[in-house]
């Protein structure tokens, strides 16, 4: 007889009535096995895994979603913050985001402008439904997206430096430049807060002239003062400024190119004052063609342009020279003393600024419709002193001192004594006219004779003999007068081919008088400067008007890359002031 086992119980658990549990041998295995557990913990992980990895997933939606968002914002604000557009800045943005299919996240527009900016700031929001963070109890997603831009010019300085050489007269040049400067200058100043923009002109022909304000500050050579102008050397093209210690040699003035005689004018008048071009001279001593230096003066810059005329060679290496020399802070004493003179607002008293200010940009605008010609100059031998030419202002003839008269020209057997050509008289003579003597026999006729009832009964005439001085007084004249009121081809005309071979007249006193410095050199020039100013910093903008293609390599190499040249014809030319003025412009995301 077998005795039965005893139950097995459960620990007794406090709080709990005591009772007996059986269990199957079954059931009581099953709880000793661990075989498993590896398989729950598993399944755990890939569970986590997942929620990790769709985490990832929506942060990859939401950083699609918020760079779409973001790239579409700034793209708007910035066609908005544009000064050239001219639709409403708040619709502009509307417009972006409409094409884009976002219009129902842009939540805020806010323009705001004045007379040299336009700031925009916008805002949008979206909200992306979570497919793996939810989760985690994230059910949505905002995303924003914010920016500004802003488009302002800050302090700019601009040479213009425009040919008004002789070819810009042809084929309405000359009036198309006029329309397009006008145009650039009024745009400028419509976009450009007060006191921040100044212009400076600088119009060239064979030469640039100087106004007496800035010329009088620079050491120069003081032959005459006439007219304002410096024969740079080629060394000063290395430099984009214009030194204040060197000693400039001054350009003389004189006519190269026409015969004209201004001394017997009444008043007497300087050649290169005609209008009409029957006189030009190589610096011209008149205010339209003159720079004018670093204005703010809208109407004044505008009327100057106006008046504009046409005449002489090309110089693109001295209009260049003048304008980076405007724009180089080795400048900065002459403009002090401008503002003194009331030359130049007070306010531009720290101009130019210094190459490297990060708040001021520096920019020349070159405009030519041609090559570098012939720049024509004195020689040394003929720039001072006194030249050999007399003149007697009372009556308005020359004399001409030829040495001494070895070949006793005026037949009075002397052969040591001074000889001197008489053009209008066509004669020899020993001293200049207006210095001498000579006689004059006078007649006389009186009554011999009279009547009784007092009548003259009878007539003669007497001659009388006296010594007259020649009337008036002969100077010498100085080569810098002479070839102030006078030509060179003048005079060779009048004062030496009555009585040379014309061909040793044109030689003596044309070529040998008139040097000149050839194109090659001034293209050298011209790189030479267009290479110093934009290694200083100053953005160079070119434009070949109508001008021939052999001119365009110099152009392009000028300029500060192949897109700031321009080669326009016609009225092409204010498309392309148009797009510089854009261009000096600074556009750029504030946020």
């Amino acid at each position: 007889m077998f005795r039965s086992k005893k139950p097995k119980t459960v620990p007794r658990v406090p709080g709990v009535q005591k009772s007996w549990v059986f269990f199957s041998p079954r059931v009581a295995g099953f709880g000793d096995n661990e075989s498993g557990t590896l398989t729950i913990f598993a399944v755990y992980i890939f569970i986590l895994m997942l929620m990790i990895g769709g985490m990832g997933v929506d942060l990859m939606r939401i950083e699609r979603d918020r760079a779409l968002l973001q790239s579409t914002l700034d793209r708007a604000v910035l066609a908005a913050a544009d000064l050239d557009q001219e639709l409403d800045p708040e619709a502009v943005v509307n417009d972006y985001f409409d094409k884009a299919g976002l219009s129902d996240y842009l939540t805020n527009v806010d323009p705001q402008e004045g007379l040299n900016y336009r700031i925009v700031s916008a805002e949008a929001v979206s909200t992306i439904d979570t497919q793996f963070m939810h989760m985690g109890g994230v059910e949505t997603f905002d995303i924003k997206a914010a920016s500004t831009a802003e488009e302002r010019i800050e302090d700019v300085e601009i040479s213009l430096v425009l040919d008004v050489s002789g070819s810009m007269s042809r084929n309405s040049r000359l009036t198309n430049l006029k329309v397009a400067a006008e145009d650039f200058i009024e745009e400028m100043f419509e976009n450009t807060e007060e006191d921040k923009l100044s212009i400076s002109i600088v119009p060239y022909a064979t030469q640039v002239s100087v106004p007496s304000s800035i010329f009088n500050e620079l050491k120069t050579s003081s032959e005459h003062d006439y007219s304002r102008c410096i024969n740079f050397d080629s060394n000063d093209f290395d430099s984009t400024s214009v030194s204040l210690t060197k000693t400039y040699e001054r350009t003389m003035h004189f006519d190269p190119f026409y015969y004209v005689e201004g001394r017997d004018n009444d008043p007497k008048e300087l050649v290169g004052l005609d209008a009409s071009a029957t006189s030009l001279a190589v610096c011209e001593a008149v205010d339209d063609r003159e720079i004018i230096p670093i204005s703010q003066n809208e109407a004044d810059l505008i009327q100057y342009v106006k008046d504009f005329r046409a005449g002489g060679n090309t110089s693109l290496d001295i209009g260049m020279k003048w304008g980076s020399a405007l724009l180089d802070p080795a400048f900065a004493p002459v403009v002090d003393e401008l503002i003194e003179q009331d030359v130049v607002d007070d306010v531009f008293d720290t101009r130019p600024h210094e190459f490297n200010d990060s708040e001021a940009i520096k920019v020349i605008v070159l405009m030519t419709d041609g090559e570098n010609t012939s720049q024509y100059y004195i020689r040394d031998d003929y720039r001072e002193g006194e030249s050999n030419i007399w003149w007697n202002d009372q009556e308005e003839v020359y004399s001409v001192y030829v040495g001494l008269d070895t070949h006793d020209d005026d037949d009075d057997d002397i052969y040591d004594e001074p000889m001197f050509y008489w053009p209008h008289e066509d004669e020899w003579k020993d001293h200049a006219y207006g210095e001498g003597t000579f006689e004059e026999t006078n007649e006389e006729t009186y009554c011999k004779s009279y009547k009784k009832n007092g009548s003259c009964k009878k007539y003669k005439t007497r001659k009388t003999t006296v010594l007259v001085d020649e009337p008036g007084s002969a100077e010498a004249l100085t080569y810098a007068d002479l070839w102030a009121y006078t030509s060179i081809a003048e005079n060779v005309v009048e004062n030496y081919e009555p009585w040379m071979y014309d061909s040793d007249a044109w030689n003596d006193w044309y070529y040998d008088v008139r040097g000149y410095v050839g194109s090659s050199t001034k293209d050298t020039r011209t790189l030479n400067i267009c290479s110093a100013s934009k290694d200083a910093g100053i953005i160079v903008f070119t434009i070949g008007f109508e001008a021939p293609s052999d001119v365009e390599p110099l152009l392009k190499s000028c300029a500060s890359s192949d897109s700031h040249y321009f080669d326009v014809d016609g009225l092409e030319i204010q498309d392309a002031f148009s797009a510089i003025a854009s261009s000096i412009r600074q556009l750029r995301l504030t946020q």
